[in-house]
């Protein structure tokens, strides 16, 4: 059995748990801490608060997933002010082995090693995901992550990527209207701009103005809240279109990465539509293109539901750079 320190970094939150990766490869997690970054001055500082919550002690190996890009000597976090120096790991944290993933990559590691149990069935043919070939993940949020992961048997191998920052692509009149309305704040529209957390108020502001409605600002969070409870009929009509352009965009993922061995929802969103999304039109949409509509229809699209993927992504990020026989 091999300890270790898992954390899961984003703007608002730092997580802390004690993981363990037993000698054939199984990871559980013991009870995560969650930190305000805020009241942190350093990712060090949050470290050392952790250790304390611990009782003075850590185990000398680490595993982190971090919102933002990995390389270079320098992390710097896309929300928050920390940075982490990986050549200062060793003498500032005391820690002897460390792995640093970006957070979807850990999505990924996390959707490689996740059992069965801990994915939500959404189209497609009623059976897991493939053990051979290529598995592709979108996660809406309050970006757009998109990475995908090949595997044969218990072999694997994950790339992050930033297939968020496609261009998006209009299907019927409403959208070209979504598109117009944000070509007004944006030269390039992404996929991220219509399929992300704050693109429900660009989507019902749009909706509003075709119906000649005026629609007062709300924050995202109302907007969704509202949407998928249904107490706002705009809010609800845009939560639906969200859903029809995810759709649109995970077929679009798979075609373009070949993730024919089935396409993976994450992220916080993805989980809060975890009931919306098999009575929306996002299947429909997923199959919906032309001669490959027959192939579409064979790939099975599930959710991820397990409730700290984050931190379980990382320890087996861990687990696959430094355990040679968990792998």
């Amino acid at each position: 059995m091999t300890d270790l320190v898992a954390v899961d970094i984003g703007g608002t939150h730092a997580r802390f748990v004690i993981a363990s990766v037993g000698a054939d490869g199984t990871i559980s997690l013991g009870e995560p801490e969650t930190l305000h970054t805020k009241d942190h001055a350093s990712f060090q500082t949050a470290w050392e608060d952790f250790r304390e919550r611990q009782g003075g002690t850590l185990p000398p190996r680490a595993a982190l997933s971090v919102a933002g890009p990995v390389g270079g000597e320098v992390i710097r976090f896309t929300n928050n002010p920390w940075i982490i120096r990986p050549s200062l790991m060793q003498s500032k944290l005391g820690v002897d082995q460390f792995t640093i993933v970006n957070d979807f990559a850990a999505v990924a590691h996390a959707v490689a090693r996740a059992p069965d149990d801990q994915f939500l069935h959404i189209t497609g043919p009623d059976r897991p995901l493939a053990s051979e070939g290529t598995i592709s993940l979108i996660g809406p949020g309050t970006g757009l992550g998109v990475a995908h992961l090949w595997r044969a048997g218990s072999e694997y191998r994950v790339t992050a990527t930033e297939g968020g920052h496609i261009d998006f692509a209009p299907l019927d009149s409403i959208e070209d209207a979504i598109l117009a309305r944000l070509r007004k704040s944006h030269n390039r529209v992404s996929i991220e701009r219509v399929v992300s957390g704050p693109a429900i108020g660009p989507i019902r502001q749009t909706l509003a103005a075709m119906e000649g409605r005026p629609v007062t600002e709300e924050d995202d969070v109302t907007l969704w809240t509202r949407g998928m409870e249904d107490r706002d009929s705009l809010a609800a009509a845009a939560v639906d279109r969200f859903c029809l352009s995810l759709g649109s965009v995970a077929g679009d993922i798979a075609l373009a990465q070949g993730g024919f061995g089935g396409v993976v929802i994450a992220g916080g969103l993805g989980y809060r539509l975890r009931e919306h999304l098999p009575r929306s039109g996002f299947a429909e949409r997923f199959r919906a293109k032309g001669r490959f509509s027959e192939l579409m229809a064979d790939i099975p699209v599930k959710l991820i539901v397990h409730p700290q993927p984050g931190l379980f992504g990382a320890a087996a990020a861990f687990a696959k750079q430094h355990l040679e026989t968990v792998s």
